[in-house]
């Protein structure tokens, strides 16, 4: 799915889901636009929900779509969650290294690539770490940075199948405004063939989504926008219920769902994603 996006000039929303509500939402969302769609679970989740039960529910969510659908583990330094998931035959995981020295990333890096490619199971590689905490996971420091020619010349030595670089973006919502790095992906794009992977797209513009896909972006990342949809929703029904002392949690559901689609509407219509199946 990357590997089409970056040649025809579009990215490919991964979307992270809380559910199996939001999951529906979500799967909903793209099969309307005609988009390919990667669910991504973070390690909070997927330990919340467990690991045969995120896969069955996938399978039976995903199993009726008329479009590409894959299933990702986000942001996980955790080995054995990794061969956890690897097991269970998910399309990729996101192993992240980012609290590591460099060789000791590069080294892990490589065993789980050997690990998950035996699997029939793509990676997607982050050595140096992208600012902000998501899901429990990260640092709002900037522990580790290299050069464009390192992080190029690692991932050919690993075999990794995606690139998560540091491109001046954060996980969560923004407190003030970011210094973006296209110029970024250029340099690694003219480095390497794999696609590169944009974290922290929540709170980014149409016109910063675009910048980044020219320069050769073509996995983009959403997980914020879905939360802030999913509560919102919540809060507002809950409100409403308590006003009309009417509590019917279907009712709520469904407002929920009509909230998380709308959010994933949008990002997909901004990433270019739309009629791409």
């Amino acid at each position: 799915m990357t590997q089409d996006a970056r040649a025809r000039g579009y990215a490919v929303p991964a979307v992270n889901i809380l559910d199996d509500l939001s999951l529906r939402a979500v799967i909903a969302a793209a099969s309307r636009a005609r988009s390919p769609l990667i669910v991504q679970v973070s390690v909070k989740t997927v330990r919340s929900i467990g690991t045969d039960l995120m896969t069955t529910m996938f399978r039976s969510a995903a199993g009726t779509a008329d479009i590409p659908v894959a299933l990702h583990l986000d942001h996980c330094p955790d080995r054995a969650v990794i061969s956890d998931v690897v097991r269970a035959g998910w399309s990729s995981v996101l192993f992240d290294a980012s609290d590591r020295s460099l060789a000791d990333a590069e080294r892990e890096t490589a065993e789980v690539v050997a690990e998950a490619h035996a699997n029939g199971v793509d990676v997607e590689s982050e050595i140096e770490n992208i600012v902000g905490v998501e899901d429990g996971v990260g640092s709002d420091v900037a522990l580790h940075a290299y050069d464009v020619e390192t992080l190029a010349a690692v991932a050919e030595r690993t075999g990794v199948d995606l690139l998560a670089p540091q491109l001046g973006t954060a996980h969560g919502e923004y407190k003030a405004k970011p210094v973006l790095r296209p110029d970024r992906v250029r340099e690694l794009a003219q480095r390497t063939d794999r696609p590169i992977v944009l974290h922290g797209g929540t709170g980014l513009s149409r016109e910063d989504f675009r910048a980044f896909i020219e320069a050769g972006v073509s996995k983009i990342n959403i997980s914020t926008a879905v939360k802030v949809a999913y509560m919102r929703s919540a809060e507002t029904h809950l409100a409403g219920a308590r006003e009309r002392g009417r509590w019917d949690p279907p009712s709520m559901f469904r407002d929920i769902s009509a909230a998380v689609t709308s959010a994933v509407a949008e990002c997909i219509d901004e990433f270019g994603s739309a009629g791409r199946t």
